[in-house]
C-alpha cells in the first residue's frame, strides 16, 4: 500500500477507538442522566438516519469537493458532538447532536468516514477484488473498538476508585471522544492528494452507469443486513447484558473487548478463506452461521453463558466485512466506486436507524429477547437472498485467487454458464 493508506488504516483505528469506548459507555450515561431506555433508543435512531443522510450526500460530491476535505469536515462534526454529549444539555438537542451523524452507539462505522476511506483504500493495492488490504483495515478498526471497549470499562473504574462520582467518570470519556474527531482533523490534512481518485467530468460525478443494477440490487440487500443489526447494536446490547444481569462497566468493558477482537482477527481467516472458495461464499458461509448464534444468546441462563454464544458469534459474524467491501469495489469499475462505496455505506445507518427504537421499546421489559431474535432470523434471510441473486453475477476485476488461477464467478467454483451483464 502507498502512505495514504497507512495513513487511512491509522485513522480508523483512532476512530473505532473512539467508537469503542462511546459504544459501551454511551447508554449507561444516558441512563444516569434520566434517559429511558425508549429515549435511548430514539437518539441511537436518530444518530444512525443522520450518519445516512451525510453519508449520500458526501459520497454522491465526493470526486467534486474533494476526499480530503470531506474527511475534515466529517472528524470536526466528530469533535463538535463529543463536546455535546460530554455537556448536560436538553434531550432535544442531544437529538440535534446525534443527528450530525458523527455518534456511534454500536461501535461501528457512521458518517461517510468509510465511504470515502473504502474508495481510496481501493486504490492502493495491487487489486481491488484483493481482500487482505481491507482486511488490515478492519484489523485495525476492530482492533480500535476493542481497545476502547476495554478502555470504557477501566477508566470510569479507577477514576470512581479515586472518588469520582460515575457519571463524571464517564463523562471523561466523552471529552475523550471529541478529542479524538480534533485528532483526525489534523491527520487527514496529511494524506496526499493522490486520495482524491480518478477525477471525472462534472456531468457524470457521482452517478453510476455500468454498474447501476449491480449496484443497487447490493444496497438493497445489505440494507436488509443493517436493518437487522440495528435491534442489536453494540449499545443496546450492553444495556441488555446490564439489565439482564446487572452487569456494570468494569464487566462489559472486557467483554467487548473480547468481541471486538475476535472480530478483528477473523479477518484475516476471511482473507484467506475468500482466495480458496471465493469472495460471495465466504460471506454466506461464515455469516450464517454466526446470526444462529445470536439468536441463542437471550436463551442463555447465565451471564458467563450469554457472554461465551456472543464472542463465539464474533468469531463469525465479521468475516464478511472486509470481504463484502473488496467483493464491491471488484464488482465495479474504478470510476465508478466512490458512488458505490458511498450508496452501499450510506444504507446501512439508514436501514439501521429504523430498529434502534423498536429495540429500546422491548428492552424496557429487562431481559427481553426479542431484538436477538429478529435480528438472527432477518440476517439469515438476508444470506439466502444474497446467494441467490449473485452467485452468478461476474466480478468486473478478478478474484485473487492466486498468481495463476483462473477466472471464477463470485460463488468460488468454475462455472461454464455465460456470466449475466452487470445491469
Amino acid at each position: 500500500m502507498t502512505t495514504d493508506g497507512y495513513l487511512l488504516i491509522a485513522a480508523r483505528g483512532l476512530r473505532m477507538l473512539a467508537y469503542g469506548a462511546l459504544s459501551v459507555v454511551l447508554a449507561l450515561y444516558l441512563a444516569g442522566w434520566g434517559v429511558s431506555a425508549s429515549e435511548i433508543g430514539l437518539l441511537f435512531t436518530v444518530a444512525l438516519a443522520g450518519a445516512a443522510v451525510v453519508t449520500s450526500a458526501v459520497s454522491l460530491r465526493a470526486d467534486r469537493w474533494g476526499r480530503r476535505r470531506l474527511l475534515m469536515g466529517a472528524a470536526l462534526l466528530m469533535a463538535v458532538a463529543g463536546v455535546a454529549l460530554a455537556t448536560p444539555v436538553p434531550f432535544p438537542v442531544l437529538l440535534l447532536c446525534a443527528a450530525l451523524g458523527a455518534v456511534s452507539p454500536g461501535g461501528q462505522e457512521v458518517g461517510p468516514f468509510q465511504a470515502l476511506e473504502q474508495a481510496a483504500l481501493a486504490e492502493s493495492g495491487t487489486s481491488p477484488a484483493s481482500v487482505l488490504p481491507y482486511a488490515w483495515y478492519n484489523l485495525v478498526g476492530y482492533g480500535g473498538v476493542a481497545l476502547g471497549a476495554l478502555g470504557a470499562g477501566a477508566v470510569p473504574t479507577a477514576l470512581e476508585a479515586a472518588g469520582w462520582s460515575p457519571l463524571a467518570a464517564e463523562r471523561t470519556l466523552l471529552w475523550g471522544f471529541a478529542g479524538v474527531g480534533a485528532l483526525l482533523a489534523g491527520l487527514y490534512a496529511s494524506l496526499s492528494p493522490r486520495v482524491e481518485g480518478r477525477r471525472r467530468r462534472a456531468t457524470s460525478s457521482g452517478t453510476l452507469h455500468r454498474s447501476r443494477g449491480v449496484v443497487l440490487r447490493l444496497t438493497a440487500l445489505f440494507g436488509l443486513d443493517a436493518l437487522a443489526g440495528g435491534f442489536v447494536v453494540q449499545g443496546l446490547v450492553a444495556l441488555w447484558f446490564h439489565q439482564r444481569f446487572h452487569l456494570g462497566v468494569d464487566r462489559l468493558g472486557p467483554l467487548f473487548f473480547g468481541a471486538n477482537l475476535l472480530s478483528a482477527l477473523s479477518g484475516f481467516y476471511a482473507a484467506r478463506l475468500a482466495r480458496r472458495i471465493g469472495l460471495l461464499t465466504t460471506m454466506v458461509l461464515t455469516h450464517l452461521p454466526s446470526n444462529l448464534l445470536l439468536a441463542l444468546v437471550p436463551l442463555m441462563p447465565t451471564w458467563p453463558l450469554a457472554a461465551a454464544v456472543l464472542l463465539a458469534r464474533h468469531a463469525l459474524s465479521q468475516m464478511d466485512v472486509p470481504t463484502r467491501q473488496a467483493y464491491t469495489m471488484a464488482l465495479v469499475p474504478p470510476e465508478e466506486r466512490a458512488a458505490a462505496a458511498g450508496l452501499t455505506t450510506a444504507v446501512r445507518p439508514a436501514a439501521a436507524s429504523l430498529t434502534p427504537l423498536l429495540a429500546g421499546v422491548a428492552l424496557q421489559t429487562a431481559g427481553s429477547g426479542i431484538p436477538f431474535f429478529l435480528a438472527g432470523g432477518l440476517k439469515a434471510l438476508y444470506d439466502v437472498i444474497l446467494w441467490v441473486v449473485f452467485r452468478h453475477v461476474p466480478l468486473a476485476d478478478r478474484e485473487p485467487s492466486g498468481p495463476a488461477a483462473p477466472r471464477r464467478p463470485p460463488g468460488g467454483s468454475d462455472s461454464r454458464r455465460r456470466a449475466a451483464p452487470l445491469s
